[in-house]
């Protein structure tokens, strides 16, 4: 687990938070740059840590993580200052935490710990977030994490295929490069570049996508007749599925709840109008425009690539939902960032 600067100050705020406050010998134990960090406290076992700078907005991805451990409960998430009202429903959801005011919930019996209400007085400033991780370069990391081998194509070959300005992408290298997960070897006509550590890419990818860029594309809200959508005909070039529906139709687990669309910011209405749906905030159908070229991302069918279909998923927190998108992960994105 290689964790960022500003990880390692908060999982570092943290432990020293906890520990004066309980009063416990809480050690951090680290076995080097790739392996998990752990959290000692007397009397358990070690707890896996799970650091979110986010401040609890990754917790779907924390909650799958539990899922994947298959044994519950022996992780903790380290976040920044977490409010009362906060801690008890991390409290209600048996999702172990501690922050950096020394706030926290532990239950591995014989030891119960949860302390809640404490503020913090050294708030760490979060770095600014890299271009890569910013709207623009979200769409161009899409691009490189679905199709293998497009990061050694020219930067002008990359501007056209995923739509953004060439400096963008020269941009975007560049972080990937810094952050270390893009490796440089050879020079000239021998420069190749190759993406590492994708799975976390992936996960970083994930998270900002739901905070970042997909907020943006959000079109709007509808409703249908009941069912509407299971005899529905999308055109893949006007509108593919995403979400719920298209983890139903990659996996018969789930009855989805909301209706996700991904269509052409400009011709909404192929949508619309043939499956008569109307406007209402409330309806559980919703609209999001396209953020890729067709040409180089194509459709699986009639649905979105499967990464975004996970992404979707992961952006809800619904249990199920995180099932199913491990499910989708295990069949369809595991070899697509496998390490070479």
């Amino acid at each position: 687990m290689i964790l960022t600067n500003t990880e390692r100050a908060l999982l570092e705020a943290a432990h020293k938070a906890f520990a004066e406050q309980t009063g416990l010998a809480v050690e951090l134990v680290e076995k080097g740059l790739e392996q998990p960090a752990f959290l000692k406290i007397p009397d358990i076992d070690a707890l896996e840590v799970i650091v979110d700078e986010g401040g609890g907005k990754n917790l779907p991805a924390a909650l799958l993580y539990r899922k994947w451990l298959q044994t519950p409960n022996r992780y903790v998430v380290v976040l920044p200052q977490v409010t009362a009202p906060k801690a008890d429903a991390l409290r209600k959801d048996e999702i172990q935490f501690i922050d950096t005011a020394g706030n926290g919930y532990i239950n591995q019996p014989p030891v119960y710990l949860f302390i809640k209400g404490n503020k913090t007085r050294n708030v760490i400033e979060a770095p600014a977030t890299p271009r890569a991780f910013k709207q623009t370069g979200l769409k161009v990391l899409y691009a490189l994490l679905c199709k293998p081998g497009l990061e050694n194509e020219t930067y002008r070959t990359i501007a056209a295929k995923t739509g953004v300005a060439l400096g963008m992408v020269d941009w975007v290298v560049k972080d990937l490069q810094t952050l270390g997960f893009l490796l440089e070897t050879g020079s000239g006509r021998n420069r190749q570049l190759r993406l590492l550590k994708k799975e976390r890419l992936l996960e970083r990818w994930i998270t900002a996508y739901a905070e970042q860029l997909r907020p943006k594309l959000l079109l709007g809200r509808y409703r249908g007749a009941v069912g509407w959508w299971e005899n529905a005909n999308l055109k893949p070039e006007e509108a593919q599925w995403g979400g719920e529906v298209a983890a139903a139709k990659m996996t018969s687990y789930l009855k989805p709840a909301t209706v996700t669309i991904y269509v052409d910011r400009n011709n909404p209405a192929a949508v619309l109008l043939p499956n008569r749906l109307v406007k209402d905030p409330n309806g559980e159908v919703e609209l999001v425009a396209r953020f890729w070229q067709p040409e180089t991302i194509a459709p699986s069918g009639d649905m979105v690539h499967p990464l975004l279909v996970y992404a979707d998923l992961m952006a809800t927190g619904n249990q199920r939902n995180l099932e199913t998108a491990r499910m989708i992960y295990d069949q369809h994105l595991a070899q697509l960032v496998r390490e070479d």
